[in-house]
């Protein structure tokens, strides 16, 4: 569906150049949402424009559906743009136009002819859950609201893609759910292709299905969310993770602790089972839970941890041995003791 190919992105300046894209490949599949995730500066607004052209690549290539856009020129490429929506952080709408001009203005923009519009423009707002503020002004509405206008706006020509530039970055906590279970929604129906870019692990949690972290204008790691989640290869990818899966327990509790510290960690449908019981059951040790949790990620379970296991060395040896033969990733874990 989407393929970038080596693709870079560098700015200069009288000062000084600098890259914010650097040499990233990356392949978006047909009807997922693939999230990219960084801290900003870390290239991916620039990334993100440069799939549309917004921002030009210095070199490299971007594929949509095949079709090169690299080498489109003016109206092939404002033709190609069109199958390319965008929704943003700050919305971008025209305060003196109601919800439904701000809507038909992308319909009109892209000459549909004026006897569909109305009915298209009714069709969005009912996507989206506005139809009944179709006459009022973006200062009436909540952001929420507003964001929602932007999503009607980006899908108003049929496109097969949507980019999302920190779509929920300005939204509260609820707010921000109910604009992602919207993308979803969107996505399940209209088996439209989503791009989304965030620094928030919450977002890509709740609904990417594919996920990439970059750093210095570089992808650093990429896959699968829930493999991600269950086992981040680099530093920064665990920092990202660690925000919402938290492992954090008082350094007054540790200090008490005269066992093994471990961290367990389950994936996939062995997060529910009894393993830990079953190991206490079966070999002659203590266990004591310190902290824990269970996340569900693209519907599936991931169970962590922590836990003190007292009793002779060989025994909690076997324990662990145990543990790991029933699918659990198990981590022994330094508490100064």
């Amino acid at each position: 569906m989407i393929q970038i190919q080596n693709v870079s992105k560098v700015y200069k300046t009288k000062e000084r150049i600098v890259t914010g894209v650097d040499n990233v490949s990356l392949d978006i599949n047909t009807g997922e949402i693939f999230g990219i995730v960084g801290y900003s500066g870390a290239g991916k607004s620039s990334l993100i424009r440069c799939l549309n052209l917004l921002e030009k690549p210095t070199s490299g290539t971007i594929l949509v559906d095949g079709l090169n856009l690299m080498k489109l020129r003016g109206n092939n490429l404002r033709q190609a743009r069109l199958k390319i929506g965008m929704i943003f952080q700050h919305f971008y709408l025209i305060s003196q136009k109601t919800v439904y001009e701000n809507i038909a203005f992308a319909l009109r923009a892209a000459k549909t002819p004026a006897n569909k519009i109305n009915a298209r423009v009714t069709d969005l707002l009912e996507m989206v859950g506005l139809s009944d503020k179709r006459d009022v002004y973006p200062a009436q509405l909540s952001g929420g609201q507003k964001q929602r206008v932007g999503i009607a706006r980006a899908l108003a020509n049929n496109p097969s893609v949507l980019l999302c530039d920190e779509a929920t970055s300005a939204l509260d906590p609820n707010t921000t759910l109910s604009i992602l279970r919207l993308l979803k929604k969107i996505n399940k129906e209209l088996q439209i292709t989503i791009v989304l870019i965030t620094h928030e692990m919450n977002v890509v949690k709740e609904i990417c299905d594919r996920m990439a972290i970059m750093q210095d204008g570089k992808v650093i790691e990429e896959g699968q969310v829930y493999d991600i989640f269950s086992d981040p290869q680099e530093e920064l990818t665990k920092e990202f993770i660690s925000s919402v899966v938290s492992f954090d327990v008082p350094s007054m509790i540790l200090s008490k602790c005269t066992g093994k510290l471990v961290k367990v960690m389950f994936k996939g449908d062995v997060a529910g089972d009894g393993i830990i019981s079953d190991t206490v059951q079966q070999f002659t040790i203590q266990g004591n839970f310190l902290h824990g949790s269970i996340e569900y990620i693209q519907e599936r379970p991931l169970g962590t941890f922590l836990m003190e296991l007292k009793g002779e060395d060989d025994e909690i040896e076997k324990a662990i041995a145990y543990m790991s033969s029933r699918a659990a990733q198990v981590e022994v874990i330094d508490n100064g003791n």
